[in-house]
């Protein structure tokens, strides 16, 4: 089950909520702190932030307590929502796991696979939960259109954004990508067998525009691509499959599904040109109205208090890294080396 609807979110309060805080408060952090609060209430301890400042600014705009230290808001909370840069995610991640709380930790999930298996290792043998987000699951047009997604047989993903110094740290791939793998990952439903990239540094050092294309193990393929250096804001999706057509429009939310008439004879083509209605519907993808952010987090207290699955599972984000960093690794071999001008081995 996935809540939908701002309604869902009013179960989360009263003794039966966990106690719930947020490391982190910086651009997106303190959209969490903000959500968290509404959510659970009086059940929100508040949150942890490194810079005195900006610690002080949130606590006074959104009324809510700034914990002097990580140990301070893991003794009072049950759950915390990590929001803090990737590099730091493993070591947040794992002393929340290792005090015993539920652990919600923005995507990428880790910097690498190994910390990522540890946090795995720590979240099973503490039997709490691990959620990862990728909240794009929690798109409206990606929620309209999953009742329609009929075994895919491939896909076409296109992200661009202007520049913006947050995130510029780790190459596009991590930055903006991850979101689209997670998403194709999940529509296709089988692992990666096969990554072909290209990409390019333009503004950082860092690759900030790439391409990829996987092959994952029931013959479906994913183009993606990806760029930081945009003029314009685009994030698209398009599914082909045997029933139909979906594009999708994920920065405004809407969707169309594309399909045969059931009452058209396909013979009927060969003998004469028809035109595009009448023998295609056109099918307009709806959902609920709903925050992707509000929701996820909601998921996420009501996948602890046993009310509904986790959304994205500590492995689906593993799965999502392992993805990403595939793809990092074939742009660097497919760089030539400056030094020789020939392809890195």
């Amino acid at each position: 089950m996935v809540l939908t609807s701002a309604s869902d979110r009013l179960q989360f309060s009263g003794r039966d909520a966990p106690r719930v805080g947020v490391v982190g408060a910086g651009g997106l952090g303190v959209h969490h702190v903000r959500i968290l609060r509404d959510l659970c209430g009086d059940r929100f301890v508040g949150f942890v932030d490194e810079n005195p400042a900006r610690a002080s600014e949130v606590a006074a705009q959104h009324g809510v307590p700034a914990l002097p230290s990580l140990d301070a808001l893991l003794e009072q909370a049950d759950a915390v929502s990590i929001v803090v840069p990737t590099t730091a995610h493993h070591a947040v991640a794992s002393a929340a796991l290792k005090a015993g709380r539920h652990v919600f930790v923005e995507k990428p999930f880790t910097v690498t696979l190994a910390e990522a298996d540890e946090l795995l290792s720590l979240a099973r043998s503490a039997g709490v939960v691990l959620q990862v987000g990728h909240v794009e699951r929690f798109n409206r047009a990606v929620r309209a259109a999953m009742p329609y997604v009929d075994g895919p047989r491939f896909i076409e993903s296109d992200r661009l954004a202007p520049f913006n110094p947050r995130g510029s740290d780790v190459a596009v791939v991590l930055d903006l990508m991850i979101h689209d793998l997670d998403l194709v990952h999940t529509l296709v439903g089988t692992g990666v067998v096969d990554v072909q990239a290209m990409g390019i540094p333009v503004l950082t050092p860092q690759t900030d525009i790439a391409n990829a294309r996987l092959t994952f193990a029931n013959g479906a393929v994913a183009n993606i691509t990806a760029s930081r250096v945009s003029r314009e804001r685009l994030r698209k999706l398009r599914i082909f499959q045997r029933s139909g057509y979906l594009s999708l429009d994920l920065a405004a939310g809407t969707g169309e599904f594309f399909r045969l008439r059931g009452d058209f004879d396909p013979r009927q083509l060969a003998r004469a040109p028809r035109a595009l209605e009448e023998f295609v519907e056109r099918v307009v993808l709806e959902a609920p109205e709903g925050e992707p952010l509000a929701l996820e987090l909601a998921q996420f207290v009501g996948a602890i208090m046993g009310k509904n699955p986790i959304a994205v599972t500590g492995e689906e984000g593993r799965e999502a890294l392992d993805a990403a960093l595939r793809i990092v690794q074939a742009i660097a071999q497919a760089m030539p080396d400056t030094t020789t001008g020939q392809l890195r081995a």
